[in-house]
Formats: C-alpha cells, sequence, structure tokens
C-alpha cells in the first residue's frame, strides 16, 4: 500500500493521540493454501455482523509489455462483463441485491476486486467471484464498448487533470528499465490499437491460482470460510505462471528535467528522488533507510504546521501556497520520495524547488529532535488503532501486502519498527538521499484554459480505475 503510513497521517486528528498505549488485541489471522495453489486469509473481526471478500492478483501494470499498456486495467473492467452463466452486467446487480458493494482497482503491482456484504451472504459473493476468476468470458463488441469508457476514463483522469499529466510524464522520464515508467491506465495510442485477444491472453497468463489470494475479514467463523473456499475456489484449474523478468532500474547519471504544458491556474513543481524500496523486517541498511526516509516525510509533511508548512507557506513572504512531501515505501519496483508543491504569487517554480530541497538540507545539517519524532510516531501509533475499526482497510492491508510479497501483520510490524528508528537515522537519510544524481524535477507550465470550458464525457464511467 504505498504511502500508507504517509496518508493514514494525514487523515488522523490530533485527538486520537490518548488512544496510544491503548491498542486492542489485534484479532488472529489463519492462512491456508488450497490444493490448487491459491492462497486463503481469514481474519475474524465481529464488531458487526458484515463481511469484506477480496480477491487480489499478484499482476498490474508492471507485467505488461511496450504495446499494450493498459491492459491489466482494461481486464478489470472486463471481469464484469459476464461469465457463461452470469451476463455482462449481472454481477454488480446480484451483490446490490444481496445488500452488498463491489468494485475492482488496479495499481501498478496488483490488481483487486472487492464485496462488502452481510456475512451471512458469504457464500453467495464467493461463488460470483470465483465463477468469474475461472470463466471470464465476453464478445468482442462488449471489449468494444467498454475499452471507449476507459480512454474516456484516461481523458478525465490524465489528459483533463494537469497534475496526473505531470506524474505521468515524470515516471516517463524517470524510469528508463523499470516497467514503472508505463501508465496504469495505459498510454492513449496503445489503447487505440488494443484487441480483444491481448486482454484475454493477459487473463489466461496471470488469472491463475497460484497468483491469487483470497482475504475475507468481518463477522466469520475461520473453519467455515476454509470449507466455502474450498468449495468455490479450490477446484479451479492450476496454470503455471509465467517467468517474471528481472527489470532492474540502472543507475542514475545526473539529474533529469522535465517542463509539461497543461492548461491550469497555478504553477507546481514535484522533485522525485529514488530511494530505497522496503522488502522486509531483516535489519538491512536499506530496508532501515526506507524506514527513516518515511520517518524523514512525517517530519516534513506529517502533521499540520509541520516543517515544510510552517517554513513555506507562511508568513508574509513565503514560498508557496501550498506544500507536500511522502516517501513510496512498499512496491514491487523501485521507490520515489516526492517534495512538492505550488508557488505563492510572485515565486517561480524554480524559487519553490531550491526552498524545497532547502528545507531537506537543513535536517541533513541540523538533524530532527527526539519530540519531533515522537509526535509523528505518536500519531503513527494511533492511526493503527483507527485503521482498525475498518474491515475493509483491515482486508486491504493484508492483500495490498501478500501482493507486494510482504508479511501480512507487516502493518503491526511497520509500527514497532518506525518507532525505532533514531534521529540520528533520519539526519543521515536526509544527507545521502537528495542530490542530483537520483533526482527528476518536473514543473507544470500552466496555460490558458479553452474558452468552451471542461469537455463532458462522452461515455458513462464505471468500474475501475488505476491507483497512484
Amino acid at each position: 500500500m504505498k504511502q500508507f503510513f504517509v496518508r493514514c497521517l494525514a487523515a488522523v486528528a490530533v485527538c486520537w493521540s490518548p488512544l496510544v498505549g491503548a491498542q486492542p488485541t489485534p484479532h488472529p489471522i489463519s492462512t491456508f493454501t488450497l490444493p490448487n495453489g491459491m492462497t486463503l486469509v481469514v481474519k475474524p473481526d465481529r464488531r458487526a455482523p458484515t463481511a469484506v471478500h477480496m480477491v487480489w492478483l499478484r499482476v498490474g501494470s508492471m507485467d505488461e509489455v511496450d504495446g499494450v499498456s493498459g491492459v491489466a486495467h482494461v481486464l478489470e473492467h472486463m471481469l464484469f462483463k459476464g461469465t457463461p452463466s452470469v451476463k455482462a452486467g449481472e454481477f454488480s446487480r446480484r451483490v446490490a441485491a444481496l445488500g452488498g458493494r463491489e468494485n475492482a482497482f488496479t495499481s501498478q503491482d496488483y490488481t483487486g476486486y472487492f464485496q462488502q456484504i452481510p456475512a451471512q451472504r458469504l457464500a453467495d459473493v464467493m461463488q460470483l467471484e470465483a465463477d468469474r476468476f475461472a470463466n471470464n468470458q465476453w464478445p468482442d463488441e462488449e471489449f468494444v464498448k467498454e475499452l471507449e469508457v476507459v480512454k474516456e476514463e484516461r481523458r478525465m483522469r490524465t489528459d483533463d487533470t494537469p497534475r496526473s499529466l505531470l506524474y505521468e510524464k515524470l515516471s516517463a522520464v524517470q524510469f528508463s528499465a523499470s516497467p514503472y515508467r508505463r501508465p496504469i491506465v495505459g498510454w492513449m495510442e496503445d489503447l487505440d490499437a488494443m484487441k480483444p485477444n491481448d486482454a484475454r491472453a493477459f487473463y489466461q497468463q496471470w488469472y491463475t491460482p497460484a497468483n491469487a489470494v483470497v482475504v475475507v475479514v468481518g463477522d466469520v467463523v475461520v473453519d467455515e470460510v476454509h470449507r466455502l473456499a474450498l468449495t468455490h475456489y479450490g477446484n479451479i484449474p492450476a496454470r503455471a505462471l509465467p517467468e517474471r523478468k528481472p527489470r532492474t532500474e540502472p543507475a542514475q547519471r545526473g539529474l533529469r528535467r522535465l517542463d509539461v504544458k497543461a492548461p491550469a491556474e497555478q504553477a507546481y513543481v514535484a522533485l522525485s528522488f529514488k530511494v530505497p524500496t522496503f522488502t522486509g523486517f531483516d535489519g538491512s541498511a536499506t530496508n532501515q533507510d526506507a524506514l527513516a526516509l518515511t520517518v524523514l516525510a512525517a517530519v516534513l509533511d506529517g502533521y499540520s504546521s509541520a516543517r515544510l508548512d510552517r517554513a513555506l507557506t507562511q508568513g508574509a513572504d513565503r514560498w508557496a501556497d501550498s506544500v507536500g512531501a511522502h516517501n513510496g515505501l512498499t512496491g514491487r519496483g523501485p521507490q520515489t520520495f516526492v517534495l512538492e508543491g505550488v508557488p505563492a504569487p510572485g515565486k517561480s517554480a524554480h524559487e519553490l524547488e531550491r526552498a524545497l530541497r532547502e528545507q531537506v538540507a537543513i535536517v541533513a545539517r541540523d538533524g530532527v529532535s527526539e519530540s519531533e519524532l515522537r509526535r509523528v510516531k505518536n500519531q503513527w501509533e494511533a492511526s493503527a488503532v483507527y485503521g482498525r475499526d475498518s474491515l475493509f482497510n483491515q482486508a486491504r492491508e493484508m492483500g495490498s501486502f501478500w501482493a507486494e510479497g510482504l508479511p501480512l501483520d507487516t502493518n503491526d510490524r511497520l509500527i514497532a519498527a518506525l518507532q525505532a528508528i533514531t534521529p540520528a537515522q533520519v539526519q543521515s537519510v536526509a544527507a545521502r538521499y537528495f542530490g542530483d544524481d537520483e533526482l527528476t524535477v518536473a514543473h507544470l507550465l500552466p496555460q490558458a484554459r479553452a474558452a468552451a470550458g471542461q469537455r463532458k464525457p462522452s461515455v458513462p464511467l464505471r468500474h475501475g480505475g488505476g491507483e497512484r
């Protein structure tokens, strides 16, 4: 779950702090491997008579090849288009009739499908989900119609959204070998050329039991969920997975820059530094650095009036209207630490760029205090308490960590690992990871908006959507 802790800090108010030290005992997690290689994860939580059922696949846009970018996301849409026994659109109608809600999502690292339903309806959604996992089938004309939905999604969420467009271009410049250089939604030229059999081939390659996990959280009995999973998922035929070739990003050898012109009211600047990916709790130097960088992001932008906000957006001679910082931390590919902001009136993007880098340089030079770290760590711990109130969040965490190859209890273990990060470690990473050789800078250059105003979508948007 990328930027999980940074997002939590933004969402959790300081009033949660009194909860620290009073965390409830986490519910136990049970894990099974079905005969066909599919993984089952069950976590009972009986505070409400509901359940969340998710299927996660360890396949996303990073598993595509050039020429068919976006196919993982397109296929996610097509999973709603029927099987021999369930007509197109019928899946959603049946879940709604059960009193549930459902959707799906695609990221660089994984694809997920979920339903939140009354607990007694778990068997019904398991049957539906297992059917479309094993028997997805649709005519070519259904694909052609849904492809137009995806294209419209791209236009609205990327082409017509300046910052999304900027980050798409930034990734394409920042990465050369890593498949993270391609957008989740796909390049429009690839979507224009995509054929129904491209999606069918991707489905046959990756939608196999050994590449999937079923996650169930809620008012359930572990043995009963296991029995249902064996009934509905256990007989899906196994297929061999394709070999995943390593696509390691080579070392960058100098600063990279790009300007992006787009209709916008204000300029915007993003500084993206390549940093280590957190891969586990082995205590290695790179994993410790990844944790320390996450703490640094929180010091800079983890709470109201954090360092960036105080230094750059306040006072008569402020540098920015808004600023931010976040560290990627986990993922199947390379991660980045991003500093970003909107220049204040009278300030240029280049001036804000220098001011953002100066704030990291101050940490590298002067360090941070124990009290400063204690504040952000307390909020992390409080956010963990808050997060456990949501069955969906619990299931989402476990599914994403499984897809990224991390332990299912990574969230709880990360809290302890982050608590152990010292001021010296934060100062050290601030000094070592923010030079020019790992940096790509993108500036948004505002252009006049068309007089005709906003373009209206030509087709309705529904299921799906890439995560950023």
